[in-house]
């Protein structure tokens, strides 16, 4: 408790600073793409004259305000890809100057604006924090053409791979749940498609892509390795427009345009794969009977009521389909629905609410003669948020709170007909979760910058229901029901978070972070992929919330033209309460699933080494990481530590991209990354002629190393005022590698006394070729 009455206090103190710089004036307002009318999040705003240089970010709605002492200014407004903005004003009184960049025509000047922009990574206190170019996308070469904000993140120092094929991902040595994705700040609980192969996020509708990997900002809570913040696009106030694009399993289109000019706008996005036509078309007839697709839409539309008052309504649907006539059907499915309200009281203050939906379902069905029977679950959410910030000279103060309400359906089995399975409905489950925050962004002086905070968290475990409660050696010791709005267990956690930057120069800084987190909703799984069927079960009185402290430490460099950054961070990181299983624990609808469940601790540490080249016709980013991640539970492995599931010990990642000319560039990755942590049969047994195997150490074994080289190429055709295109092409695993995506064993066919593994893999050399085009 010591350290959290540190923050608190220095939290306080920081308030006399605020009060006083009152006496300063304000400029203030928002700045958006002059063609577009979208708002530029992280836009580069200056207030510099010879005695004063100002500057900050514009915040998640393009929104900035600068204090500075009364005087004549040069108000400098930089983005990447727009021209520079330079006016100059007289500060005598509060003023609101609303800016419209023009998007660079010219590489060159994209390059200027570039790196008018990169310096932040040098002086922000903010660790751990990368951003993706929506730009880069559209040359970085992918599986099929299917442009994937999922895949592009792991190509990052301290992201790992679910594996191939798979969009799932692990940060600093965290689980694969451990990670909050957001889509327009509603969570998104399965982002992948085709079991993997595709992530949820259509890259068209897609403005801003941030991941923060440590030193979260006081905001963020419910998870304890990462936050993936993704925006959709507001839509064009301006013009009327339509893009897309045709690939070979699947094709996506875009429509946008002004409701009321310049006041309100529009836009919805669509996207669907054809696998299941392709099939009928082509297939023999037992191939027409199965069913694979998957298809989602975004749509989003705001209106501006004034300067001060604006609206946003946006959401996501999207749906998987697999099926095999007469065996099985599988669906899941996301939902979310989004109204946001920002409101600017004043030139300081500016707020955000949120009322947030979103639902995850599944449901398989079997449909065999034996085993005619269906299984559904759900997760679902009903979300609020109030979010302010205000803005004074050397502070940006956020403080706000939100409020959820879970719902978790664990398991539901229908049975029909003469079906041997039994029905079976495991008891929903509800909660209530909490965040109230504040923090500081406090620039102390030219060199150093704080960024401070703490966040108090609570979670509810409520009635309805029947709650059990095991002991250490998981046995029953007592049954409770409990009515509906019963409180049958609570949970306070104080999380405090902490950055600071030193700039040694203009090109140099180093910065630290610590910052604690804790998450109250888990996922079981034994297997070694996400699945669509993971089960989702909440902090209860046997399962405490998981709790993550992490401390890092790390080098920021940029070269003096800005066109190279460099840096490297080491991290360590603690974490309770983890969940494990016993082994041989079956997970399927259990209702008695807490009575299979291990709790234990984990480590992780490592060093992440990130370079990027951001000028020139040759960019692109190397990234490596070292790292360990452990965990320790009573029971497995003699209770000592052993590799976690996404323990690799080397993570190296390398993106290219060059443009030859104006119309072709072309581009290539290249990953190298040590094998999973897996668990192999240490001998074998034979049980009325069936081979039985047996295990001995958990995680003692490793999958072979994976390595993957992918090229592309882009084709852009002659513009016209109102028509662009272009060609993509690209070629995935061109040295057609055989990288590992599942190993099972069997006995030796010609010698059964003998074991034999056999390694699956997925993708050999697949080439692609995707038609885009807007207009």
């Amino acid at each position: 408790m010591k350290i959290t009455f540190i923050f608190l206090f220095t939290l306080l103190s920081s308030v006399p600073f605020i009060l006083s710089a009152q006496q300063r004036v304000t400029i203030s307002g928002t700045v958006k793409d002059g063609a577009t009318g979208e708002t530029l999040i992280g836009a580069t705003v200056k207030l510099q004259n010879a005695a004063q240089n100002t500057g900050l970010a514009t915040n998640a709605y393009g929104f900035y305000s600068i204090t500075a002492a009364a005087g004549e200014y040069s108000l400098i407004v930089s983005y990447s890809g727009y021209q520079t903005s330079t006016q100059k004003v007289l500060l005598s009184k509060a003023l609101t100057i609303n800016i419209a960049l023009v998007p660079a025509s010219t590489l060159q000047e994209v390059q200027i604006s570039a790196g008018e922009l990169k310096n932040e990574n040098v002086r922000s206190p903010q660790m751990g924090l990368n951003k993706i170019n929506m730009k880069d996308l559209d040359n970085v070469p992918v599986l099929l053409g299917e442009k994937d904000v999922l895949k592009a993140i792991q190509f990052l120092p301290g992201v790992k791979s679910g594996g191939e094929g798979n969009t799932g991902f692990f940060v600093r040595g965290g689980a694969a749940d451990q990670n909050l994705i957001l889509l327009d700040e509603a969570t998104v609980y399965n982002s992948a498609h085709l079991l993997g192969f595709f992530s949820t996020f259509n890259a068209d509708a897609i403005k801003d892509v941030s991941l923060y990997k440590g030193g979260m900002p006081a905001q963020y809570g419910g998870r304890l390795s990462s936050v993936l913040d993704v925006k959709m696009q507001d839509g064009n106030d301006k013009k009327f427009g339509i893009e897309g694009g045709l690939g070979l399993i699947a094709s996506r289109i875009k429509a946008e345009g002004p409701l009321v000019q310049n006041k309100s706008s529009f836009m919805i996005s669509a996207r669907r794969t054809y696998i299941d036509l392709l099939l009928k078309a082509f297939g023999d007839s037992a191939l027409k009977k199965n069913t694979l697709n998957f298809y989602d839409i975004n749509a989003k539309v705001n209106y501006k009521f004034d300067d001060k008052n604006t609206l946003f309504l946006s959401g996501y649907f999207g749906q998987d389909n697999i099926g095999i006539k007469d065996l099985f059907a599988n669906d899941w499915g996301n939902t979310t629905a989004t109204v946001r309200f920002n409101h600017i009281f004043n030139n300081r203050l500016f707020s955000n609410t949120s009322l947030i939906y979103n639902r995850y379902s599944y449901a398989i069905e079997l449909i065999d003669d034996q085993s005619n029977a269906k299984v559904k679950s759900l997760i679902r959410d009903l979300n609020f948020k109030q979010d302010f910030q205000y803005f004074s000279s050397n502070h940006l103060l956020r403080f706000g709170l939100q409020g959820t309400h879970h719902q978790i359906m664990p398991s539901d089995i229908t049975a029909s007909g003469n079906s041997s399975i039994n029905p079976l409905s495991i008891e929903k489950r509800y909660g209530l979760e909490f965040g109230l925050y504040l923090s500081d962004e406090w620039k102390l002086s030219e060199k150093f910058n704080l960024l401070f905070g703490l966040r108090l968290s609570q979670f509810s475990l409520l009635g309805p229901g029947k709650i059990n409660t095991y002991n250490d050696a998981t046995e029953l010791i007592s049954s409770k029901t409990y009515k509906s709005g019963d409180f049958v267990k609570n949970y306070f956690n104080l999380e405090p978070r902490f950055s600071a930057s030193y700039t040694l120069n203009d090109k140099n800084s180093i910065k630290a972070s610590y910052n604690r987190n804790t998450q109250n909703i888990h996922i079981l799984n034994n297997s070694g992929t996400s699945s669509p069927t993971d089960q989702y079960v909440m902090s209860s009185n046997n399962i405490k919330p998981e709790i993550g402290d992490q401390i890092a430490l790390g080098y920021f460099k940029n070269t003096e033209d800005n066109g190279y950054e460099f840096s490297a961070e080491v991290y360590y990181k603690w974490l309770q309460n983890q969940i494990d299983y016993k082994d041989g624990a079956d997970l399927t609808a259990n209702a008695e699933i807490e009575s299979l469940l291990l709790y234990g601790k984990g480590r992780a540490y490592g060093i992440e080494l990130y370079g990027r080249k951001t000028k020139g016709r040759l960019t692109g980013w190397i990234s490596y990481t070292l790292s360990k991640t452990e965990r320790q539970f009573k029971g497995i492995n003699q209770s000592s530590y052993f590799p976690a599931r996404q323990d690799r010990t080397h993570d190296l990642s390398m993106v290219a991209m060059y443009n030859l000319s104006k119309r072709w560039s072309v581009s290539a990755n290249y990953i190298f990354n040590t094998g999973n942590a897996v668990t192999y049969p240490a001998g074998k047994y034979d049980i009325g002629g069936l081979t039985t195997y047996y295990y001995t150490d958990r995680n003692a074994n490793r999958m072979p190393n994976t390595s993957r080289l992918d090229i592309g190429a882009t084709l852009k055709a002659k513009e016209t005022r109102r028509f662009q295109s272009s060609w993509t092409f690209s070629i995935y695993n061109v040295l057609n590698t055989k990288n590992p995506y599942a190993i099972r064993f069997r006995d030796k066919e010609n010698d059964p006394t003998r074991t034999e593994a056999v390694q699956t893999s997925l993708f050999g050399i697949t080439p692609s070729v995707t038609y885009n085009f807007k207009f």
